[in-house]
């Protein structure tokens, strides 16, 4: 029994110092000196990992979420452009569907002013994607919208006559957020490092 376990802690023990020394060879650089001589860099800004960075976008896009609850104005084959804040239609039972009908009473509220926490109601003019598909509720214009939306970006979309107007857009699938803000990253160039 005390040589079994004499061998198991041995084992643990050149597992333990494998994992130390091939982490310290790829995280450690080599590099030569002037004088050619070897000597060590230590990197101090390492990139995350992927997991890592995927788990910080979407805990910015939970952080930034907000309730859009609101009249519809135009239906684009891309989404809704939608008139935020009307916080009366946060009622039961109308909260019970995400598409209620422009024939229920709600008005716009006039004083609200949009909060910083997560889940604050939405206030002005937004545009909202990946909308729930259903085959009975098709939303129209003047229906109204009660849904939680992640932030993806700005989108331009033409209102009266050719005015372009650039709205916030907003998703309702929190993957789709955190894939668009991925995408955004990863084709925006780094910021090159002044050699001197």
């Amino acid at each position: 029994m005390n040589a079994r376990f004499t061998a198991l802690f041995m084992f643990a023990t050149l597992a333990v110092s494998a994992q130390t020394n091939m982490a310290g060879q790829t995280n450690v650089p080599s590099v030569i000196s002037a004088s050619g001589t070897p000597a060590i860099e230590l990197q101090t800004n390492q990139a995350p990992s992927i997991a890592g960075r995927l788990q910080q976008i979407r805990a910015t896009c939970i952080q930034d979420r907000r309730y859009i609850c609101g009249k519809i104005l135009q239906v684009l084959p891309a989404g809704l452009v939608v008139d935020s804040g009307y916080t009366n239609l946060l009622r039961t039972p109308i909260t019970r569907s995400w598409l209620v009908p422009g024939t229920v009473s709600a008005s716009r509220a006039t004083t609200l002013v949009e909060g910083k926490e997560p889940g604050s109601v939405c206030v002005g003019l937004v545009f909202l994607t990946d909308i729930p598909k259903s085959r009975r509720l098709k939303p129209k214009v003047y229906d109204y919208v009660i849904l939680e939306g992640y932030p993806t970006g700005q989108y331009t979309y033409t209102s009266v006559g050719n005015v372009q107007r650039i709205v916030r857009k907003f998703t309702a699938v929190l993957e789709k957020a955190v894939d668009l803000k991925l995408q955004t990253e990863s084709s925006t160039p780094a910021p090159t490092a002044e050699v001197k």
